[in-house]
C-alpha cells in the first residue's frame, strides 16, 4: 500500500516531531499546507503525536507494560501486516 504525497509527508512530520522536535520548525507546517492540510487540520496533528509521544514517555518511565493486545506475538504481527498491505485492514 502506498500513502499519497500528502500522508507521506503527515508521517515523515510525525518523526521529525518524535525523533527530532527541536528541528521541527515553520518551513514543516509549511510543506504541509502545501500538502492541503489546513491549519486546524496541523493544529489537531500536532496534538495527537504530541500526546501519543507524552503518554509513552510517561508509560516507558513507569515501566507499564503494553496490554497483551498492544503487543502481538511476530508471526501474528507479520500476517496482519500482510493483510494490510493487501489492502484489508488488520483486526485487532
Amino acid at each position: 500500500m502506498r500513502l499519497s504525497p500528502a500522508d507521506r509527508a503527515l508521517c515523515d512530520y510525525a518523526v521529525k516531531l518524535t525523533l527530532a522536535p527541536g528541528e521541527a520548525g515553520e518551513p514543516d507546517l509549511e510543506r504541509l499546507q502545501e500538502e492541503g492540510f489546513s491549519e486546524e487540520a496541523l493544529t489537531i496533528a500536532v496534538q495527537v503525536i504530541g500526546y501519543f509521544n507524552y503518554i509513552n514517555r510517561v508509560a516507558d518511565g513507569l515501566g507499564v507494560d503494553p496490554e497483551a493486545w498492544m503487543a502481538p506475538d511476530p508471526g501474528e504481527w507479520r500476517r496482519k501486516k500482510a493483510d494490510w498491505g493487501r489492502g484489508s485492514l488488520p483486526s485487532s
